[in-house]
């Protein structure tokens, strides 16, 4: 079982279905005849709901039901949504005001769900909707990101949703007081609207007694238990699927209003009904990502070794607590918190604060991005002020001995990140900067180099579970825990599971994102997917080949049978027999105990992808125009299970991570109204925007899963925020410009140029 991680290229078997029109997603199978359900929603950032007439909106024409929050509770249903809370640091929960499904009494953010329809088609359901009696006394709204304000809930005085930290503060405060230089620096991380290609939709229907609920999400285990929570049923009662999804990036990985309510409808009816989200419901209602202001300082001796870091950060939670908001600015940031850097004093001090804005949670990376940016912003800051090269000072400040722990307790098992960034310098010529930014110069052009090293932690549940079945046509079905929303899980899985076994990778099928599939599934996030579910796969192969092993060798009578990958044999005999003719004789012989075979693993420890981002950017200095010229990746992902796909997803994140650095950033007026709620207001990067990504892979294979793999779905992400990011301050510094804060659009470049010749002038 050892062939695979040869890091063979890989074709897609995903793509014709996809690229023919014969994907299936859920607005795509929706049962005929099904119902439609809209929402009204509240236009209003911030009031009390003074009236809400709903009659009207019932007698229209074929409308089947008319819901508020007092009706959803009238059909059991609990309105409250579940939200993680944190343990601030005074040993108290941090705040857990209750998140409706419809509001009641009061709304908090423009787009949020007051009144559900459901009707024969979409335009009854408009119709009833302009009839609805919805009064709305407005408050004062709160958008700061920062405490205080005007108070979004009783249960957060001055906004407060959590105060958490972790670190030694005592002792950071004693290397600033020994230090030999401070530096320090405010980040602004913009908030980002994710923007999936598919909107969020589901649809529910009641069989056999049981509810069925579709939606395109990015795993089924955690929706079924919280629709049988919220709807008073046994978890055995509910069925969660997700078919073909258009992209996830953390967004589709928790519950929303309209999935509770869509299901509490169908139930009360007894008919099918279904949802699908606009493009401006989306913009709205879709929960939003970053949205932080971090102060981050530095101590370093006069050897040039950091001795100190600190940071305090404020983020925006938006309304509600959503389901895994408060850990993200906080926990999770707090895992990568150092970066690559051997640092043993540090600290972070997080704020969570509630606005009248859509709720904030995971965005690809999940404060993992938003750590890494902050010390790699204020890493080059550091190398600019004290005067050394930036490559260097990364370079003597490099964790080298492993395994280590971080100041905040991660164990980081393995790494080589000054052969990494020794690549990257390779690889992006940056002994050939210097003629590139001459030659930007000489027509007119500013031109810049920056780099991030980065290390990202995986996340989510270290358990999963595969499922193996052996078919008659000689092929194998695979059930897995994880959710494909478009990186290639069915092409991946198969050849893995087609590598150990021998069989034919064209024949085995995958089947994932049904709750009765398998007993239980951890879903895809955290860049979680091969790493953890490759390991139950593998170890339910290795079950079914001892078993196999085991059954032959009473066969064949001998003593023991090895299997090589492809074939059965024993020492002792010159029979062999493939894995699907070993599969036929056990069913000759009524062995189906070993056809069907299923595993749960749990890894030891995390695994730490990591790598080193070198971005150059040419600025225009007459219009503030940005053309991001080069882009360098040298990634160690451990062990490359399918290269084709690992650079897929690094082109991916990377593009995303240009978006949130150089176009994307939700705005709201004084009133909380979404400035930016179409694609005519909000930028989204383009492919003729970004150039060929150059990718290497410098791997040093993970000890803490037996695959030796890392994860790499969230990585492009997380280094490329700083890379850019200090790619343009390099490129205006020599104009003068001391700050700059993403987006870096051309308004405000050439704002900031403008400003650093006033002052010059």
């Amino acid at each position: 079982m050892s062939k695979f991680g040869k890091a063979q290229g890989v074709g897609r078997h995903e793509d014709i279905r996809f690229l023919t029109g014969r994907g299936r997603y859920v607005d795509d199978i929706a049962p005929g005849g099904a119902l439609h359900a809209l929402f009204l929603r509240s236009d209003h950032a911030h009031g009390e709901i003074i009236a809400l007439e709903l009659d009207a909106a019932r007698a229209v024409p074929g409308v089947h039901l008319v819901l508020d929050a007092a009706g959803l509770e009238a059909l059991g249903v609990t309105l409250g949504m579940k939200g993680a809370r944190l343990r601030n640091a005074d040993g108290s929960m941090g705040a857990g005001p209750e998140r409706p499904v419809l509001a009641r009494d009061r709304v908090r953010f423009v787009g949020e769900a007051v009144v559900m329809i459901v009707a024969d088609s979409i335009a009854a359901a408009q119709d009833a909707a302009e009839l609805v009696g919805l009064e709305v006394d407005g408050l004062p709204v709160a958008l700061a990101v920062a405490p205080g304000g005007p108070e979004v809930h009783a249960e957060a005085p001055e906004n407060r949703a959590y105060d958490w930290e972790i670190g030694d503060y005592a002792a950071v405060d004693v290397a600033f007081a020994g230090a030999a230089h401070r530096v320090s620096l405010e980040v602004i991380h913009n908030r980002i609207i994710v923007n999936a290609m598919e909107p969020r939709g589901c649809f529910a229907e009641w069989q056999d007694g049981r509810l069925h609920f579709s939606f395109n999400g990015q795993g089924v285990w955690n929706q079924r238990n919280e629709l049988a929570r919220m709807l008073a049923l046994p978890r055995e009662a509910v069925r969660v699927t997700n078919p073909d999804v258009g992209g996830g990036f953390g967004m589709k990985a928790m519950t929303y209003p309209e999935y509770v309510c869509v299901a509490a409808a169908a139930r009360a009816l007894g008919q099918p009904v279904r949802w699908i989200a606009t493009r401006g419901e989306s913009m709205l209602t879709d929960n939003a990502g970053r949205d932080l202001v971090a102060v981050a300082e530095l101590a370093f001796d006069a050897d040039l070794k950091v001795t100190g870091y600190r940071v305090n950060l404020v983020s925006n939670l938006g309304a509600y607590n959503s389901q895994f908001g408060q850990p993200i600015q906080s926990e999770l940031f707090s895992k990568v918190l150092t970066g690559v850097y051997d640092i043993s004093a540090a600290h972070l001090r997080a704020v969570g604060v509630y606005t009248n804005t859509t709720p904030v949670d995971a965005y690809r990376g999940a404060g993992r991005p938003e750590a890494i940016l902050t010390i790699e912003r204020v890493m080059d800051d550091a190398a600019r002020q004290l005067g050394v090269d930036p490559f260097d000072l990364r370079m003597r400040n490099f964790i080298k001995t492993f395994p280590y722990r971080s100041a905040t307790g991660e164990m980081i098992d393995v790494g080589d990140f000054p052969r990494v960034l020794d690549r990257a310098k390779l690889e992006a010529d940056v002994a050939g900067f210097a003629a590139r930014q001459a030659e930007s110069a000489a027509r007119g052009m500013l031109r810049g180099i920056g780099l991030a090293t980065y290390i990202e932690s995986i996340l989510g549940d270290p358990d999963e579970t595969a499922r193996l079945v052996l078919d008659t046509d000689g092929g194998a079905t695979l059930y897995v825990g994880t959710q494909s929303n478009g990186q290639g899980h069915e092409t991946v899985y198969a050849r893995m599971v087609a590598e150990w076994t021998g069989l034919p990778e064209q024949m085995v099928r995958i089947v994932q994102g049904d709750s009765d599939a398998i007993p239980k599934g951890g879903g895809t996030g955290g860049s979680r997917s091969v790493t953890v579910q490759g390991t139950a796969m593998r170890a339910t192969v290795q079950t079914m080949v001892t078993g196999f092993s085991a059954f032959l060798a009473e066969e064949w009578e001998v003593e023991g049978v090895g299997f090589d990958g492809g074939t059965f044999g024993a020492a002792d005999s010159n029979t062999r027999l493939t894995l699907a003719e070993a599969a036929d004789l056990a069913r000759m012989r009524g062995r189906a105990d070993l056809l069907d075979v299923s595993q749960t693993t749990t890894l030891d420890g995390r695994s730490y992808p990591n790598g080193a981002h070198v971005a150059e950017v040419e600025v225009d200095p007459e219009t503030g125009a940005l053309v991001m010229d080069r882009y360098t990746v040298v990634d160690d992902f451990g062990t490359l299970m399918a290269p084709e796909l690992a650079i897929g997803q690094v082109h991916g994140g990377v593009a995303q991570g240009y978006g949130q650095a150089v176009c994307e950033a939700a705005q709201y007026d004084e009133q909380g109204q979404l400035l930016s709620a179409t694609f005519m207001d909000y930028a989204m990067p383009r492919a003729s925007d970004l150039p060929m990504f150059g990718f290497t892979s410098e791997p040093v294979p993970s000890i803490m899963n037996p695959l030796g793999m890392k994860g790499c779905g969230e990585a492009g992400t997380v280094g490329a925020l700083g890379a850019i990011s200090n790619a343009v301050r390099d490129a205006l510094a020599p104009r003068g410009v001391a700050r700059v804060d993403m987006p870096f659009t051309p308004q405000r470049i050439w704002h900031w140029l403008k400003e650093a010749e006033d002052v010059a002038s």
